[in-house]
Formats: C-alpha cells, sequence, structure tokens
C-alpha cells in the first residue's frame, strides 16, 4: 500500500452493479491508481490486474486477511462522536459523509493527529479531494475516491502523480562554471514524457538542489528526448518521490524520483533505467543567502538548468546568471532531512 504523500484509494463498493464495479476496478488501473476498495463478493476482481485490493466486510477494512480499519459513516454529530473510539485501535479509518457539513473536517483531523490511525475521506470530486488535502495545512492522511462514473476517475489522476505538493524554489546567481576533466555521469531515462521546463532537483550538496531541465528541447545536434534528464555526476543527490534523497549511482530502473518544474509543481515519476558513462564535465558554483553551492553537469549544450524566463543551456551559462535551486536548511542522514549543522563543501 502506499507510504508516499498522501494515500489515494479507488472505492468500488459503493456500486451496486458488478459489471460496473468491474469497470471501476480497470479504470482505476488505467489511471495509475494501485490501492481498491472491493466488496467481499468481488474477490475474483483481484485478478483483473496487479494491485493492492481492499476488501470491505460490512464496516470492516480487510487487506491480506486481516483487519486494518473501519468505515465510519457519518449522518450527524452523534456519528462523529463514534470516531475518538476508533482511536490507536486500528491503522485506518475510512470516513464518509453525504453531507460534509454536519461536522467539520478539521476536527476529526485534529483528533486524530499524533495517533497511529491514518483518516481516509471519501470525496466524489476533485474539488473536494483538494479542500480535505490541504485542510488544517497538513490535511487527512488520505482519500477515497468515490465516483459512479469510472470514467471521472481520469481527473483524479492528478492525485496519484502529484497530489498537491510543491517546492519552494529560489533564484541563485552563478559565480563560476569550469571544466573538471572527465568523470562518471549518470543520465536517468523515465517513464513518462517530461514537458520544457521540468526537470529534476540535483547537486553536490543537499542544502542546494538545482533544477536541471530534461532533454525536452530540440538541439541543432540531437532530437529532443522528453523522457531523460542529464543530471550530472555519480556522487550527487538527486531528489526522490517520497522527499528523500538519494545517490545518482544508485538510481536504478523501477525508482521514483520527483520530477519539478520551474513553478515548483512536482510529479512522481518511474525510473526506466539510469545510464552511467564516462563524460567532460563541469563544475558549477552558485550563491543563495548568502552560501555557495555547486554541482557538477556533463559539459555539452544539451544540458539546461531551469531558470525564471526559462532555462539555459550549461554551455551558455556565465557568472551572473540567475538559475532555479531549492534551498533546505540541516543536513541529511541516508537521505531524510534532519535539523543538525552539517556542511558539504
Amino acid at each position: 500500500m502506499s507510504g508516499k504523500g498522501k494515500i489515494v484509494w479507488v472505492r468500488t463498493d459503493h456500486l451496486p452493479s458488478a459489471t460496473d464495479r468491474k469497470r471501476m476496478v480497470t479504470s482505476a488501473l488505467e489511471s495509475g491508481f494501485a490501492d481498491i476498495v472491493l466488496r467481499e463478493e468481488d474477490a475474483a476482481l483481484q485478478k483483473v490486474g496487479r494491485y493492492f485490493p481492499i476488501t470491505r466486510q460490512g464496516d470492516v477494512l480487510l487487506a491480506e486477511g486481516k483487519q486494518i480499519g473501519v468505515v465510519l459513516t457519518i449522518r450527524s454529530h452523534k456519528d462523529s462522536e463514534k470516531a475518538s473510539v476508533f482511536k490507536g485501535k486500528h491503522e485506518y479509518v475510512l470516513v464518509e459523509s453525504h453531507d460534509w457539513k454536519v461536522i467539520p473536517l478539521e476536527n476529526l483531523i485534529a483528533e486524530f493527529q499524533g495517533t497511529s490511525t491514518k483518516v481516509i475521506a471519501s470525496c466524489s470530486s476533485l474539488e473536494e479531494a483538494k479542500l480535505f488535502a490541504t485542510t488544517l495545512e497538513t490535511g487527512v492522511d488520505g482519500l477515497a475516491i468515490t465516483v459512479n462514473d469510472p470514467s471521472q476517475l481520469n481527473q483524479f489522476s492528478v492525485l496519484g502523480r502529484s497530489g498537491t505538493s510543491e517546492v519552494s524554489l529560489m533564484e541563485a546567481t552563478v559565480r563560476s562554471v569550469r571544466p573538471v576533466s572527465v568523470g562518471d555521469r549518470v543520465c536517468v531515462d523515465t517513464c513518462s514524457l517530461l514537458s520544457i521546463g521540468e526537470g529534476m532537483l540535483v547537486g553536490s550538496q543537499s542544502a542546494c538542489l538545482f533544477l536541471v531541465q530534461s532533454e525536452a528541447m530540440d538541439s541543432q545536434y540531437v532530437s529532443s528526448r522528453p523522457f531523460r534528464v542529464n543530471a550530472g555526476a555519480v556522487h550527487a543527490y538527486v531528489l526522490g518521490a517520497d522527499g528523500r534523497t538519494k545517490y545518482l549511482s544508485e538510481v536504478k530502473g523501477g525508482d521514483e524520483l520527483l520530477a519539478v518544474d520551474s513553478s515548483g509543481r512536482t510529479r512522481p515519476v518511474v525510473v526506466g533505467r539510469a545510464k552511467v558513462e564516462v563524460r567532460p564535465l563541469l563544475l558549477l558554483e552558485a550563491e543563495a543567502e548568502g552560501g555557495r553551492y555547486t554541482t557538477i553537469l556533463q559539459n555539452a549544450e544539451t544540458i539546461r538548468l531551469c531558470t525564471k524566463e526559462g532555462s539555459i543551456s550549461i554551455s551558455d551559462i556565465k557568472e551572473g546568471d540567475k538559475v532555479l535551486v531549492r534551498l533546505e536548511r540541516g543536513g541529511r542522514h541516508f537521505g531524510h532531512a534532519v535539523k543538525e549543522s552539517v556542511v558539504e563543501r
């Protein structure tokens, strides 16, 4: 079951027709969802594709034969008072209501914050989903998409790809660019087509990651390869879809990394392969908020860094140019952000 960002389930248990429930499962898989709530009698639907089935038996939620949660239907304030009974007793509480005005969702979020029980809110529209995901800043732990028409699922696929998360980008001023001989660099070929202005956050220090654009632009020498980010030297950090960094040398097919555009919008992308090859390299040094940071990239005109205005080729960058970066205070321990003083040169 997904553990990255907001949990997203697709429900089929509310549909009276077995045909509609099968269509919903098929549509969920086609839209990229992998956690699906089934009726007890629909066990055969588990063979439609590979996904994580959650079976509803009455108000009990089961996975792999074990209870993982309960369904709480709220029709009145009295029903909402029952919620506290489940705190710490179950992994999930799936909350559904035909009228969310009956109970302010922030009450439920506050009630369960800091407990081991995750609140999954049933939602029937994308607007509702986005609201639930941001209520009280943190939002609910997860969303259960509850629609009647399988064709409606496609509009929710943005939740599975990117949720509501954004990263904060700022400008760093380039101080120097110089060749550093040759070394092993990594091309990350993803299973997605990336756009112009979209790429990955990469850098030699975890405190400052540079937004390296995908090869979505044509050049006079080679055709575009919008699935590819020529990310840099093997030692560099790259930001994963789970918010952790990893070394480019560790990236392999099947990993999920974070694609980021110049506005800070994000989405997870699956790595198809990572190609490590010996290439000539450049060291770029930039300054932001009083700190100096570096990244090492291949010396080739197809490598571009994102800017507020668009992007600029590494072969054209000069002192004084501004590029987009993400700054982070503290350090990293096995990829996790930690609150301590760490200096990387």
